[in-house]
């Protein structure tokens, strides 16, 4: 396996120590144990939500029509959407003011459900996610994937990181990346390609000193 320092020098030599800096200083926020389970469940849930509504779709989009979601959804109460009741659907298709997709709009449900149990386990959805351990990020995100509806692939990975965990996102750069590093031979999605994955990663972060977030972006721009 290659070492970080290799990846990093390349990344630097394509896009230049200014533009790393800002790239990831952007796009990588990690925010203190304290301040993610500060975090009120409903948003969560939102968060989760605009995510799914974004895959594979025009983020703008949504992001125009969002205090529309948020009407809709009432806030996104964990505890309401828990019971979300079969006349909810109805009336959310016939809302103009959000994007009408009934199979995502059925993923509310069943997320809400996953943060209610959080809830009830761990005290608040946040207090779950701030204990997360970057060294068990993938046994982690396999645990969110079996619990979770539409949050299985890059989506969770997103809205991870979104919520200010550290997050490794299987763009498709990032993939190429731990191909090229030797850690993997395609796209991880065993079990033993995951946890070659979080070898690699855990390595790495102690190697450079970075966190997950940027690893992942650094990975992105060294190919």
């Amino acid at each position: 396996m290659q070492g970080f320092a290799a990846i990093e020098e390349r990344a630097l030599a394509r896009h230049g120590q200014a533009r790393l800096d800002d790239v990831l200083a952007r796009r990588c926020r990690v925010l203190s144990s304290e301040d993610i389970a500060a975090q009120p469940n409903d948003r969560w849930l939102a968060e989760a939500t605009r995510m799914i509504f974004q895959a594979g779709f025009n983020w703008d989009v949504v992001d125009k029509k969002w205090d529309g979601f948020e009407k809709a959804f009432h806030g996104f109460d964990v505890h309401y959407w828990a019971m979300m009741a079969e006349e909810e659907m109805g009336r959310l298709m016939a809302d103009k003011s959000i994007i009408r997709n009934a199979m995502r709009l059925a993923a509310i449900g069943p997320n809400a459900l996953y943060f209610r149990d959080l809830i009830t386990e761990h005290g608040s959805v946040g207090s779950y996610f701030a204990s997360w351990s970057p060294d068990h990020y993938f046994e982690n995100l396999i645990l969110m994937r079996k619990r979770t509806s539409r949050l299985g692939g890059t989506s969770g990975m997103i809205f991870l990181r979104r919520m200010g965990l550290e997050s490794i996102v299987f763009s498709e750069d990032v993939v190429r990346a731990l191909i090229a590093a030797g850690v993997v031979d395609k796209l991880p999605n065993s079990k033993r390609d995951m946890a070659a994955t979080q070898a690699a990663v855990s390595a790495w972060r102690v190697e450079s000193g970075r966190n997950l977030s940027e690893i992942s972006q650094i990975l992105a721009m060294s190919v």
